[in-house]
């Protein structure tokens, strides 16, 4: 059981930290569209890179409820120039009527272009409401579009 648990460890960081997949962005800062009665569903989303493969993204939906996600994501190359694929997790917090509380996974595309600051990505971000109402949102696929700075 030991070893199973260090070669889990060992597999995870060398996930994680591997830098050798180059986004060509530092952060961005647009929308994300959806129409899931997800949590967070329409959102202003803001995605900033920790290193070269790890990104956040907070997400701010004003809809009710008003919510806000965090989401941790890992980007690996997808076989043409600008064009990522991501996958992670995180959570988020609803105010409205009651107060919602769950968790979130995230996979998709993300493509940046070339010559011009614009980022688009979609994703499929299911989400496991655990606080107020135990649910699960399975249909919550988005289109992002966002403007992108640094790097």
């Amino acid at each position: 059981m030991k070893k199973i648990m260090v070669f889990n460890l060992a597999f995870m960081l060398l996930v994680c930290f591997n830098n050798a997949n180059a986004q060509d962005y530092r952060s961005a800062l647009g929308v994300r569209l959806s129409s899931s009665p997800a949590v967070v569903n329409n959102s202003v989303s803001f995605k900033y890179f920790t290193s070269e493969s790890l990104a956040l993204e907070a997400l701010l939906t004003f809809s009710d409820p008003v919510a806000i996600g965090l989401l941790f994501e890992k980007h690996r190359p997808f076989g043409a120039e600008g064009l990522q694929w991501f996958y992670g997790g995180g959570g988020y917090v609803g105010f409205g009527g009651n107060t919602n509380v769950g968790g979130m996974g995230i996979i998709g595309l993300d493509y940046k272009f070339t010559n011009v600051p614009l980022n688009l990505s979609l994703d499929w971000k299911p989400e496991l409401n655990v606080i107020s109402d135990i649910n699960f949102e399975p249909a919550a696929i988005g289109f992002s579009a966002r403007f992108t700075f640094g790097r």
